[in-house]
């Protein structure tokens, strides 16, 4: 169709009636929010004149993508998550807040309820023959450069197969595994043992490849490990440290990589160190402190409440 109806009055008229802004009832915020994106997509119709089969052929995929549960692995991928840690970015300049250690996206496999451990936690339950034994460790220091005893780390990653517990379709893991909060001791420190994990890729027969399929992308990750970081009169830091020498490092299909969170391996071959941390043989060391930044005004102007699993 060549015809452009988006700027006619009727349409107008139209998006406000269908957007609730001429009832008295309902949520102001959802009317707005509605109305701009049902503008924008009616817009996006008109301009490249989207046909009929095209529309329904996008509603199908979202069908799919729910039925998959895959909404929160595609949303990284078209880089929503990434343009929101933009924002928060931009926020902080704005407001003059350095952050010393960069937040990066949080993923969609986070699950509540982790057993917590005090300074040192074992997070892999030694089933995972194929993984390479790694050590973690560091420090978590306040908005004033000093250590932070008493802060929570938790931490999730996932197997040498690229599954996390709980959302393992092998159903080999028990609950838990490689999940754990580790709370800073009396110097504000944290460390954990468990094995290195591996990249991994979007469900190959999934709505979420398909769609980066027609994109020409890949939906690979590279190996990474996941945090949250909190103390008390400090905003919640949201990041993950990717495994250096991991091919995806920089190609990131969630684009959840930045520079400061690649951090150096140490590779432990001598009797002394593996004696000293309690190893059985040669292991990975990865030594990290997180650095927190100060609440604004008393509160966490940053903080996101989203929907997350609990076990």
């Amino acid at each position: 169709m060549s015809v452009k109806i988006f700027n006619t009055q009727e349409v107008q008229d139209f998006l406000r009636t269908a957007a609730g802004l001429t009832n008295e009832g309902g949520n102001p915020r959802a009317k707005e929010i509605v109305h701009r994106i049902v503008s924008d997509l009616f817009k996006a119709i008109d301009d490249l004149n989207i046909t009929s089969d095209e529309y329904w052929a996008g509603i199908a995929y979202l069908n799919t993508l729910g039925a998959r549960s895959e909404a929160g692995l595609l949303s990284p991928g078209l880089g929503f998550d990434r343009f929101l840690d933009m924002r928060m970015d931009a926020e902080d300049e704005r407001l003059g807040v350095e952050t010393k250690t960069p937040r990066t996206i949080e993923g969609p496999l986070y699950v509540e309820g982790a057993p917590v451990e005090q300074g040192f936690a074992r997070l892999d339950d030694g089933t995972d023959k194929d993984g390479h034994p790694l050590i973690m460790q560091g420090t978590v220091f306040g908005a004033d450069g000093k250590p932070v005893p008493g802060a929570k780390v938790e931490v999730w990653h996932c197997n040498t197969k690229g599954f996390y517990s709980h959302f393992d379709p092998t159903g080999e893991q028990q609950p838990f595994n490689m999940r754990r909060t580790i709370i800073t001791d009396d110097q504000g420190r944290y460390k954990f043992q468990s094995v290195l994990p591996k990249g991994y890729g979007c469900p190959p027969d999934g709505p979420t490849q398909a769609l980066l399929n027609q994109l020409g992308r890949h939906g690979n990750r590279p190996a990474h490990i996941h945090f949250f970081v909190t103390a008390d009169k400090h905003r919640k830091l949201t990041t993950q440290i990717n495994i250096d020498g991991d091919p995806l490092v920089y190609d990131d299909f969630a684009y959840a990589t930045r520079e400061g969170l690649v951090p150096p391996l140490v590779e432990h071959t001598d009797e002394a160190s593996i004696k000293a941390n309690g190893m059985e043989g040669p292991f990975t060391e990865i030594v990290f402190d997180f650095e927190l930044t100060a609440l604004i005004d008393g509160e966490d102007n940053q903080l996101v409440h989203r929907a997350r699993m609990a076990a």
